[in-house]
């Protein structure tokens, strides 16, 4: 994907080099490891935030620990401002072409703890969204480690994919959609909830390929094999490939995420429709997906 001479967006937070004081957890290495884990196991990151509240805000305190950035790390977060500025630029005018408005959420950057306003989380929840505050938080080691044991080093559309999945949520936050599920998935049971959540999930996938579609519309800017390496990476996060991978079977009614084949699917029929019309919310049978 190609983004050279790009603008980058100025929503964004740089608290990189802050530290926020806590109980004592994992280890650096150990938070870089459970940060990918966590992103693609179809864990739900608002969760493990809320979950992490009580345990790290007690007796916070917030230092800078100022620090250099490895040359690497300054490459990413300005792929990170130049990606949220594109999906600025295609949120805009598709929002415009329904009648409506884009407001566009703040990419906070941060190293290992971060405070917002769905909590405190640590970077083992990956990058999430949190529409209490309609920010956008990732810790820039994710990335990292996702081009050392993914193989997408190089591959811009696959850190995209990746940014585009939680903008989408955002995108869901906007029209209504978010509060909608998350409030059906508090008045039913377990199995339900997670099916509603696999939906809000897969929509979100198919609100990057919607931005992709556009984008390389306006820009031109997709190359070979691009689509595809963003497959690669859906595939490898979907429930049941994680969970065959880690305890050699799958269950389905655990999922919150979607399976291999329908985050590939969705993903696809965004970029290849750019159909706003469309919605995972709107398919009856929950099997058919």
């Amino acid at each position: 994907m190609k983004l050279d001479g790009r603008r980058e967006s100025s929503n964004v937070e740089d608290r990189r080099g802050m530290s926020t004081g806590t109980k004592a957890g994992l280890g650096l290495g150990g938070i870089l490891i459970a940060a990918l884990f966590a992103w693609m196991s179809g864990g739900d990151p608002m969760q493990a935030v809320v979950q992490g509240v009580q345990e790290s805000m007690s007796q916070q305190t917030e230092t800078i620990d100022e620090q250099n950035f490895t040359e690497e790390e300054q490459e990413l977060a300005s792929d990170c401002k130049k990606i949220l500025a594109s999906t600025e630029d295609v949120w805009t005018e598709v929002f415009q072409q329904m009648g409506g408005t884009y407001t566009s959420p703040t990419l906070v950057l941060f190293t290992n703890q971060v405070n917002s306003a769905c909590g405190s989380a640590s970077a083992a929840v990956g990058p999430f969204y949190c529409s209490g505050d309609q920010k956008l938080y990732v810790d820039l080691s994710f990335f990292t480690q996702m081009k050392r044991q993914l193989g997408v080093e190089g591959n811009t559309f696959a850190y995209a994919y990746v940014i585009a999945h939680e903008i989408g949520h955002h995108v869901e936050y906007l029209t209504g959609t978010l509060n909608k599920a998350h409030s059906a998935m508090n008045q039913t049971d377990k199995v339900t909830a997670n099916q509603l959540s696999v939906r809000l999930e897969l929509l979100a996938d198919y609100y990057a390929g919607v931005w992709a579609h556009y984008e390389d519309k306006m820009n031109h800017s997709m190359e070979y094999g691009d689509l595809e390496k963003g497959l690669e990476l859906a595939k490898a996060i979907g429930d049941d490939w994680l969970q065959k991978k880690a305890q050699g079977r799958a269950t389905p009614e655990s999922f919150t995420h979607g399976t291999s084949d329908q985050r590939k699917r969705w993903l696809r029929r965004g970029y290849e429709t750019g159909d706003m019309n469309t919605s995972t919310f709107a398919v009856k049978n929950y099997n058919d997906l």
